[in-house]
């Protein structure tokens, strides 16, 4: 082929564009469906502060070691709502990359408590699934979400309803692309 009638001129001819994970849409949703989602997080104590302090928490226990030596912890606490955005992270890449808008937080349970060093994991289970009655575009999931730490202990657990796209209807992205000349070439390791 010849680069006048090349579709994508620039690009190397040893190489072919390999789609990335998009996210889920309305229909790839199943009743009963189990993700155990792929990203871990190790909660610091810079996390904890900055997040206590950039919401204006003012709750000592979460930023005065000092104070929490005399609670019965013993230590500062993790900020319950640095938990909740955590969980809810993670299960952005399994459940809501392509949301519209989350429509609430329901039955939010803190039956742990979440320590500075701790390691949070989570899960989300598919409980309901259904067309949205106002936008044909969008149907609505409910999921039940848990966040647990390394020891497999549930520290978060909570519902949360989502409306996302349906398929067909994912608002579509334009950007403009370098060529890809600047890539070297396959066997190239120089």
């Amino acid at each position: 082929m010849d680069a006048q009638n090349d579709p994508m001129p620039g690009r190397n001819s040893d190489s072919r564009e390999v789609e990335g994970w998009s996210g889920r849409l309305f229909e790839d949703f199943s009743l009963g469906d189990v993700y155990y989602h792929p990203f871990g997080k190790t909660v610091t104590a810079a996390d904890n502060q900055w997040f206590t302090l950039v919401t204006q928490n003012v709750a000592k226990t979460h930023v005065d070691s000092n104070f929490a030596k005399g609670t019965e912890f013993k230590l500062p606490l993790v900020n319950s709502t640095f938990t909740l955005a955590l969980a809810t992270g993670q299960s952005t890449i399994d459940l809501s990359m392509n949301v519209f808008a989350n429509m609430g937080w329901d039955e939010v349970r803190m039956p742990h408590p979440v320590y500075e060093g701790d390691t949070i994991y989570s899960r989300s289970k598919v409980l309901a699934t259904r067309a949205s009655a106002s936008r044909p575009n969008l149907g609505l999931v409910t999921v039940a979400t848990e966040g647990y730490n390394q020891d497999g202990t549930i520290v978060i657990s909570y519902r949360r309803t989502f409306m996302i796209y349906r398929k067909g209807h994912l608002p579509t992205v334009t950007s403009s692309r370098p060529d890809e000349s600047s890539l070297p070439a396959v066997g190239d390791h120089a």
